[in-house]
Parts: structure tokens; sequence; C-alpha cells
């Protein structure tokens, strides 16, 4: 596995932090040693996500970024710097398939907007055909979700965790279900005890 610098920092981009100051502080990170893999951090954060954004190259050049959701986990860590996740029949366009035949690419995005994390990964894309890869697609499939058509592989070459200054907290409903949760037994306990009062104050 590599530093995410040694990847994404050419020299064109080095050259633009030096000319805007940035460039010894993020020399000092790629001189650092490469992880030699996903650590419990990363592993703990992929595990809690329910979507991601994935980005690929078209053969002539130009990026393209889909989202990817399901339930919670359904991005699984298969070892130390490969992922998985099945692919189930959507709209048919079949970008990111068809991208990833020429170029194996991809750059992800792993968003928990509530606590204002991001995880960017750099991989190498794999795509099989659920009936070549019979035991790869019964471990990758989640209930629920269909008939798996093909699955994703993903050897990762390096990850980076952003800065959090600039991302918007949002909340899933079953969040904002979890967060108001006591308040809501709150207000039905002081209602329940409100009927009382008034059932005696009518009978007495």
């Amino acid at each position: 596995m590599k530093n995410f610098g040694d990847i994404m920092f050419t020299e064109t981009v080095k050259a633009e932090q030096a000319r805007r100051g940035s460039r010894e502080g993020y020399a000092k990170m790629t001189a650092r040693p490469a992880p030699e893999g996903l650590s419990d951090r990363e592993i703990a954060f992929i595990a809690a996500r329910d979507s991601f954004y994935m980005a690929s190259v078209t053969e002539t050049g130009w990026p393209y970024v889909q989202h990817r959701g399901g339930p919670t986990g359904f991005l699984r860590v298969l070892g130390p710097s490969q992922l998985g996740f099945a692919d189930y029949r959507g709209n048919k366009q079949y970008v990111s398939t068809g991208n990833f035949k020429s170029d194996d690419r991809a750059s992800l995005f792993l968003m928990d907007y509530p606590n204002k994390a991001r995880l960017k990964i750099l991989a190498r894309v794999r795509s099989q055909p659920a009936e070549e890869a019979p035991d790869l697609a019964a471990q990758l499939h989640v209930e629920g979700e269909g008939r798996v058509e093909r699955v994703f592989t993903l050897e990762v070459e390096a990850f980076d965790w952003n800065c959090p200054q600039f991302i918007t907290p949002r909340f899933t409903t079953e969040q904002i279900r979890e967060l108001v949760a006591p308040q809501l037994e709150q207000l039905n306990a002081e209602n329940e005890a409100l009927k009382a009062r008034l059932a005696a104050l009518e009978s007495g």
C-alpha cells in the first residue's frame, strides 16, 4: 500500500502546493511510512456505512461519479487491503462497469455526515459476473436486495482521512428517530400523567 499523497500529489499538484505555501506540510505527510493495510479504525468506519461515492474514468478521459447505497455494512472488508460489494440489477447503464474494463482505477468517498468525517480510498477494481464467482457472490449478498448480478472487488492502494471543516452534518430518518426517542418517551410519559390527572379530576 502507498501513501495517499504518493499517488495524488503529481508534480503539477506539488508545484501548486509550493506556490500556495502548503507543500512543506504535505511533504512531511508523505515521508511517513505507508500503512500496511486498513487499520481497525478504517474497518469499523467502512462497516458502519450505508453508502459511498465511487468515481471511475471513461475511456475518453471523463470522470464519472456514482452513488452506491444499501444496508449498513454492504461494503465488506475482505482482507487487510481488499473490499467487496455485490451489484444488483439497476438502471442498466453499466457506466462504472464499462469504465473499469478500460481503466480499473477508482476513487471512493465514504461519508459520516453526523460526525463530519470522510474517508478517501484509492483502489483497483475487478468486476465479475456472479455466476463466475458464486462463493464470493454468496459472501457479499445482502438479504432482501434481490439477485446478485455481479461482484466488485477493490484492492486498496491508498487511503486518507479528510478535514471535517466543510462537511455539513446530515442525518438519516433512523438517526433522527434515535436522537429524538428520549424526548418522545418523556413527552409520552408526561402526556399519560396529564391524562391520569384529568381523569381523576373529572371523577372527583
